[in-house]
Parts: C-alpha cells; structure tokens; sequence
C-alpha cells in the first residue's frame, strides 16, 4: 500500500509502516493542484494541522482507504467528505494528552512562582530577588474547567502536591470527579469563585468561545488562569486588563484565538502573563506517541481491522444496512433530546430495543444513541468514538432488547440518568420511512426530529397553548408543526413545538415568566444545533 506524508511526523511512525510492508513517501510541499497529483494512487495519507484535506482531495484519491492525524484537531479534513467518499478519518488523541498536562501544570507553577520574569531580569544583571513574592499551590484550590483526558491528568498531578480540587464540567457525575479527588461543582462561576487557580481543558465549539470573560474573569478574583488547551475560550484582550489591572495576579497562555499571535497582541505586553508559543504537544515523547498512534491505525485500516480512533461511522454491510440504517438517525436525535432535556448531566445511559429492531445487530445504532448523547464534547463525536468517550467519563452504557412492542412495529427508547434523575426519549419509524419521536418522558407525542423544537412543561389549563402561540407570534417565531399531550387531566402537560426559527433568550424568559409555565427547552434537531434551557 502506498502511504503519502505530507507534514513532518516522528520516523518512528514511518519506520512501522515500512515495516509492516507499506511503501511511505513523504511530500511536505505539496498544496493546491500538486497536493491533488499527489494524492491519486495512495491508500493513506498522514497529515498534521498543515494539510488542507478538502473534498477535493478525497475527489483525487479515489484509492484512498485512510487519512490519519498526527494528534488531535482535525478542523483541517472535511470528515462529511471523507464519510461520502468512504474514507475513514483518524486521530491520536492520547499520545499528547500526558505532554500537554504536564505543560498544563510547568505554566501553573510558572506564573505563581513568577519563573520567566524573574529569570529574564537575572539575565539582564537584575538581581529582583524582593521583587517576586511566589505563590505556595500546597493547599491551594485548583479549579479545573472540563475533566476530560487532559483534566484527569491534571488532576493526579496537582491533587498529589496536596491542592485541593474543584471540577466544572457538564458531562460527568459527582461520583466520576470524585475518583480523581475532585469535588463537581454545577456552575462554572462557583467552580471559578472557589479557585486560586483555574486550569481551563475544553474543546473550541460554538458554546465554549469566549466562555471565559470579564465576569468569569472577575469571579476568579486574586487567582491565576491557565489555558493551554484551545485559543479562543478566553476573551484575550479581558484577560490583559484582568492581570494588568486586577484583579488576578497572574496568567499563563499556551494557545491564542490567532496564531501565531501578533505582537501586539493585549497578551504580550503584561509582564505577569506567561506565554509560549502552543508547546503543550511539543515533547520528544508526544511526538514518537502521535507518529506511532497514528501509524498503528493506518496499518489496521489496510488490514480491515477496527480503527480505534476513527472519527466517523463505519459502514454496514449492504444487507444489514436497510433494516438499521432509519434507526440510526432515530437513536442519534432520541440521545440529543434527552440528554438537553435532563440538563446535559448524566452517569448512564440505557438503550432499549423493542419489536422487529430487536433482532438486528444494533450495535451501530447503540453507538448512536451515544453519539447524540456526548455530542458536545472534546472532538468529533461519532458512533464510532462515542463508546470510548461513555468510557472515559464513568458513564454506564446499557443495552436491552425485547421482541414484543406495544403499538409500534420497532422502538428505541433511549433513557438518560442522573442519580436517581431519568428522563426517556422513545423513537419509530413510521409507514415510507418517517421518523418519528413518540414518547418524552412518558408523555406520547408525535413529532418530527428535524429543526428546531421547543418542548414545554406547563399547567394542564385552558389558553396556555395559546398563549405559547401568541408569544411565538409575536416574536416572528412561526410554528410548523405543535403536539401536546398529558398524563392526567389537570395535571402536567408536555408539548413540542416545532419550529422554523431559533427562540430568542428573551422570549424564552417572556414564556417562563407566566406562572403556568413549568419548564421551556429549546433543541435543535439538527447535529449542528445548541440548546437553550430555561
């Protein structure tokens, strides 16, 4: 097989592909019309962040089976393209997790012990020695805001020099943060009120840019900041007036919304604020590891074996595929409706399985669930990776069939739990293959999993329908479809609404402000789309 690398990675993943039989040709100029010459007979391809790998290239390289990503972001590939042109779509996202934790904490100590300004005034003849007044982390609260792979590591590290911890983040549980000596906290102002030092580990998506502002900035008070995982999280130029002006003490930025940054940039010009130049990854060790990682997957590709860190779905076989592939979709949407509507908080997931469906093989669409349920997460979640990702947060996964459905040829029912918390969402498909959502939390419904939605809790009372309508009207919020339902008269209603337009926060808050509201959720039922919760 004939393998094209087309940005510098460690020989010690080349070294493997040769040695598995593979021919490796490497190609660090190629952009443009000469990066698509150079793609048309190879089987794989080995990018970092420098490759542009558009449609066009998987147009070019009609024999290819694999790219792979030598680490983690893969913003540089079109993974739809790569999906529709049958190519898998790799990364190697723990072979650099140890290296950035490690800078994660090298920054933290850096900015409380004043480490590069005070070594750039000593080698200016400075001898400031009464100048910096370091700040002792045993005892100190370390704040971490997302415990993923890098988060846990973090964690081990710091919780073993004696700080104690804290955890913000809105995908695991209590008992989950507790295994690495952190306490969860709901909210990430609490979490950030309570920190000396706030370690930030998110990924950059639509509802993390920006995330740390002004008022976050302030709740952290007289503490440090430290973000070496994306730029962009952080309002830069509220960061520099922060430190400069108070009221942190101190900073330290591995990552910039730009990069590389300007310099004149609001960061650069406050002493207080360590910076270097995006080296969380930029060890001899994560180097060799991504190389390897990345190497490994291309091998198994080309050996049809699974590809542990593929980013998006495999294929069925063409007679598997009719009978799955509606319910598919139907698990993915049921998981996202769920997961918004128990407030995105969860410690295991169930998928139950009733009538015909029942005697497939559904692990694709287990899968699936999953990937509706964790798809805001730390990468590209697919049905692919969404099981690895239920593992790595402590999230419980069951899976159970029975062959008899009441009312319905097949079901999904996909039920989200919290503690003693659960919320189900049931999906079928109807006649000519409609997809339908047909029970929220016990309540029976009918409603078509496609744009937006915004599903209501309300008094069971005269004119509240109408009163939803009237709001929405008045808000040029148009209604496509509405479908209600109740468990007992006079009780507690449920309607979803579906939507041609977004619901603005503001009239969110005009709707929960009459007393017969109990609760109102907007969801977007396309992948792409946020929730907003009131």
């Amino acid at each position: 097989m004939q393998v094209l690398v087309t940005d510098p990675v460690d020989d010690a993943g080349l070294e493997l592909l040769r040695e598995a039989g593979h021919t490796v040709a490497t190609d660090y100029d190629a952009e443009g019309d000469a990066l698509l010459a150079a793609v048309e007979d190879v089987h794989a391809m080995i990018v970092r962040s420098g490759t542009e790998v558009s449609e066009a290239v998987f147009e070019a390289a009609e024999e290819l089976v694999i790219v792979g990503r030598a680490g983690i972001g893969v913003d540089n590939i079109d993974v739809d393209a790569a999906t529709r042109h049958g190519v898998i779509v790799a990364n190697a996202p723990e072979g650099n997790v140890r290296a950035a934790a490690e800078h994660t904490v090298a920054m933290t100590f850096a900015a409380a012990r004043s480490i590069p300004q005070a070594h750039a005034r000593l080698r200016e003849g400075d001898w400031a020695k009464s100048e910096y007044l370091g700040t002792e982390l045993d005892g100190a609260t370390l704040g971490i805001v997302g415990l993923g792979r890098v988060g846990q590591e973090v964690a081990k590290r710091l919780d073993a020099l004696g700080m104690e911890l804290v955890v913000h983040d809105p995908y695991i549980n209590a008992e989950r943060a507790a295994q690495f000596g952190a306490e969860l906290v709901d909210d990430l102002e609490t979490c950030l009120e309570r920190a000396d030092v706030a370690t930030i580990h998110t990924p950059l998506l639509p509802e993390t840019e920006g995330m740390i502002g002004a008022a976050e900035l302030e709740a952290l008070g007289d503490g440090f900041l430290v973000n070496c995982a994306r730029g962009g999280i952080v309002d830069e130029p509220a960061l520099a007036r922060a430190v400069d002006e108070g009221p942190l003490r101190g900073a330290a930025v591995d990552v910039f919304a730009d990069e590389p940054v300007a310099p004149d940039s609001p960061l650069l010009a406050v002493d207080e604020i360590v910076v270097t130049p995006h080296l969380g990854a930029s060890t001899r060790a994560a180097q060799e590891n991504v190389a390897v990682d990345t190497a490994e997957q291309v091998v198994a590709a080309f050996r049809d074996e699974p590809v542990e860190n593929a980013l998006n779905a495999p294929s069925l076989d063409e007679a598997s595929f009719p009978a799955v592939r509606p319910y598919v979709d139907i698990a993915d949407t049921a998981g996202r409706i769920a997961v918004q509507l128990l407030d995105d908080r969860i410690g295991e997931v169930e998928v139950h399985y009733q009538g015909e469906i029942a005697d497939q093989d559904v692990e694709l669409v287990t899968a699936s669930a999953l990937r509706g349920v964790f798809g805001s997460l730390e990468y590209e979640v697919n049905a692919v990776n969404a099981p690895r990702i239920a593992e790595d947060r402590g999230v419980e996964v069951t899976e159970s069939k029975t062959r008899q459905a009441a009312d319905f040829q097949s079901l999904v029912t996909v039920t989200v739990r919290d503690g003693d918390e659960e919320l189900s969402v049931c999906g079928t498909l109807f006649a000519d293959d409609d997809p339908r959502i047909v029970r929220i939390d016990g309540f029976r419904v009918d409603a078509r999993p496609y744009g937006q939605a915004l599903v209501a809790r309300n008094r069971d009372e005269p004119g509240v329908i109408g009163f939803v309508g009237s709001v929405l009207g008045g808000a040029d919020v148009n209604i496509a479809g509405m479908f209600n339902a109740r468990q007992t008269r006079g009780g507690e209603a449920l309607t979803v609404y579906n939507l041609d337009d977004p619901v603005p926060d503001d009239v969110l808050a005009e709707l929960l402000a009459d007393e017969r509201m109990v609760e109102a959720t907007q969801i977007s039922l396309d992948r792409e789309g946020g929730t907003g919760r009131s």
